[in-house]
């Protein structure tokens, strides 16, 4: 696939694009039902990203990637997503490379972290009510002693 020379590369987000020559693309023969085209076409596409030797991103977002990715890197540190969905190794290259940008931004996410909030009057009441009926309750199943 031919690259237009003013597109910046894979785009992640808004402040992260991955050049083309960091991302190693290769075409096999894919897997599965299709009868003599299968056999016959390179559609699976597998897409390479060297995370350890990128220039495109900081050591902190390495370390993040790293971390958020760590079950998907080999040993090298590479970043491997396959795509082999469809008959068309052009739409299996553009899915590859949606799911790494997914990827990668997903990673780069950071979670905003979370505000402690107090209980409304209503439900700390509403809570309690419930409470002492559940204990109203466990206690009528008791058997008591006849007197």
């Amino acid at each position: 696939m031919t690259r237009d020379a003013r597109r910046p590369g894979l785009v992640v987000n808004g402040t992260l694009a991955i050049p083309p020559d960091e991302l190693e693309a290769r075409a096999t023969r894919s897997g599965g039902p299709g009868g003599q085209h299968v056999n016959t076409s390179s559609t699976r596409v597998e897409l390479i990203w060297r995370v350890a030797e990128s220039r495109s991103i900081s050591e902190s977002q390495r370390a993040l990637i790293r971390d958020k990715l760590a079950g998907r890197l080999d040993a090298d540190g590479n970043l491997r997503v396959v795509a082999s969905d469809t008959r068309s190794q052009l739409r299996n290259r553009s899915l590859a490379e949606s799911r790494l940008a997914a990827l990668v931004a997903g990673a780069l996410a950071v979670p905003k972290p979370r505000r402690r909030t107090k209980p409304t009057k209503a439900s700390v009441e509403r809570r309690l009510t419930e409470k002492r009926q559940r204990s109203q309750r466990k206690s009528d199943r008791r058997t008591r002693d006849a007197d």
